[in-house]
């Protein structure tokens, strides 16, 4: 197996783009596949972080090719760093800013609008949601309504502890969550 390289470099996104063009480096994305579904970068391969096996990537390391990682932001790259790079690649960047560097840097993504939008961000529009609502109720109608936000409030201060949301269950099991073919 190659030896790992020493650090993650961090590459910005058009040294990526030309890198990518000149067939020197692959793209790996290392997010969820409904997050892929809904967003990439055209030419990226799909391998979430929580299925990383060194054995992904045995015919990449044989081309000699760099390999870039990115997420959405770069900071579930970042934190996965040393699982990564245990990945046995000589050359291997992380993409600055991720998914949204690259979309910030002007290159083009592929976007399917068809596809449900990230869990996270849907958690926190229905947390948000029933937190005004909440409010709105206790305003309106009676002060017991404030037990709704309070409880709202309390299942996001569980799930930042324990790791472990019950809303994003929920949410991830409802039909329009269900990844249609692409």
């Amino acid at each position: 197996m190659n030896d790992a390289p020493c650090t993650f470099a961090t590459i910005p996104p058009r040294e990526a783009n030309r890198r990518l063009d000149e067939g020197s480096a692959i793209l790996i994305d290392i997010r969820e596949p409904n997050e892929y579904a809904r967003e990439h970068i055209p030419g990226a391969r799909l391998v979430p972080i929580g299925n990383v096996d060194t054995h992904d990537f045995d015919r990449d390391r044989a081309t000699g090719k760099a390999v870039i990682f990115h997420c959405q932001s770069g900071r579930r790259t970042a934190a996965n760093a040393a699982r990564l790079l245990a990945t046995g690649f000589k050359e291997a960047y992380t993409l600055e800013g991720g998914l949204s560097g690259w979309r910030a840097a002007g290159l083009p993504a592929h976007i399917d609008r068809s596809q449900p939008i990230d869990l996270q961000r849907q958690v926190q529009i229905a947390a948000g949601s029933l937190v005004v609502l909440g409010i709105a109720l206790a305003a309106l109608l009676s002060p017991w309504f404030v037990l709704l936000s309070a409880f709202v409030g309390a299942g996001l201060v569980f799930a930042g502890t324990t790791g472990t949301c019950a809303m994003a269950r929920l949410l991830g099991r409802m039909p329009w969550n269900a990844v249609a073919p692409t």
